[in-house]
């Protein structure tokens, strides 16, 4: 699509003023490694951004250099992620880091990064922009919704791609894509923009909330597990390798339809993508234990342990 030659540098000029002004003090904002932003950026994938700050400055204190990542076993990069959830960005990015270490060199554009295992068009995007200033936009939900509003148009992903590169400000390429982002977070969002705030309201189209398609209704469920523990070590098991979701992470045994007759000792509810589940939990019994591993307390960071497997620990008081 072709965008008016003055509404893009009007909007241009607008938008990074406004960034320059207003946006966010973030660990991994002015970062120019490569290596720092392509974490940054696969965790704040589907993770909100409070979340991502604590456990991005974790992280990189355990594996603060590509070799550092690379040398590391899966499950120890597992348990640094673990609590984030989506743990295949984390074998993408160790995947990811060992190919670079391996080749000796970080890629430098956007075509060599998406040959990296794993790293998609934003991501690879995303990492040349701020880490090597190539011309080159991104386009996530957040960039998809500020391009819908502003151009009024219900566009297609090809669309997308092209509207963000026709208003990309080749100069400052990495800021540029990082106010669009802004912009959606902050400014532009969901449900009821804060046009009244928008530094390019003028130049938009839409000026308020877009028509919203119809949400899926999500699917609700209940999910039993049992609480076994002895000698300060708690019972877990290892979720099988062939398992779509969550492949070799540890979690609590599934308890049976017997048990769940008792008291439950803790209740929760827990969200797993479409899915809101009400989590049971029950005292278990040493006898007649299943496959698994008997885990000392001291030892459990060191594992991989499922996001809701950590919800439960700490619920529990067995995990910081």
């Amino acid at each position: 699509m072709i965008l008016n030659d003055q509404l893009r540098r009007r909007f241009r000029v607008h938008l990074l003023r406004w960034y320059d002004r207003e946006k966010r003090h973030l660990p991994w904002r002015g970062e120019t490694d490569p290596y720092c932003i392509l974490v940054s950026e696969l965790m704040l994938q589907q993770t909100r951004v409070a979340v991502v700050e604590d456990r991005y400055r974790k992280f990189l204190r355990q594996f603060p250099t590509v070799r550092r990542l690379a040398q590391a076993s899966e499950e120890s990069v597992l348990a640094a992620w673990s609590g984030l959830g989506y743990y295949r960005r984390a074998r993408n990015l160790h995947a990811a880091v060992r190919q670079v270490a391996g080749n000796g060199r970080f890629p430098e554009s956007s075509a060599e990064l998406m040959q990296l295992p794993g790293i998609g068009r934003y991501t690879a995007t995303a990492v040349a922009s701020i880490g090597f200033g190539e011309p080159v936009a991104v386009v996530d939900g957040n960039v998809k919704r500020v391009l819908q509003r502003f151009t009024g148009r219900d566009l297609s992903d090809r669309e997308h791609w092209e509207a963000a590169q026709e208003l990309l400000e080749p100069r400052r390429p990495g800021d540029f894509n990082q106010a669009m982002m802004e912009l959606g977070a902050m400014i532009c969002l969901p449900g009821q923009p804060l046009c009244n705030k928008c530094p390019v309201i003028k130049l938009c189209a839409s000026r308020g909330a877009a028509v919203r398609k119809k949400s899926t209704p999500r699917r609700k469920a209940t999910l039993s597990y049992l609480l076994i523990q002895k000698d300060r070590r708690v019972f877990l098991q290892q979720r099988h390798s062939d398992l779509s979701l969550m492949p070799r992470m540890w979690e609590l045994p599934l308890a049976t339809n017997g048990r769940t007759k008792r008291e439950p000792v803790l209740k929760l509810r827990h969200s797993i993508t479409v899915t809101d589940y009400s989590i049971l939990v029950f005292a278990g019994s040493n006898k007649n234990l299943p496959a698994g591993r008997w885990v000392p307390l001291d030892k459990l960071e060191r594992l991989p342990l499922t996001g809701l497997t950590r919800k439960i620990l700490k619920r529990v008081a067995l995990l910081k």
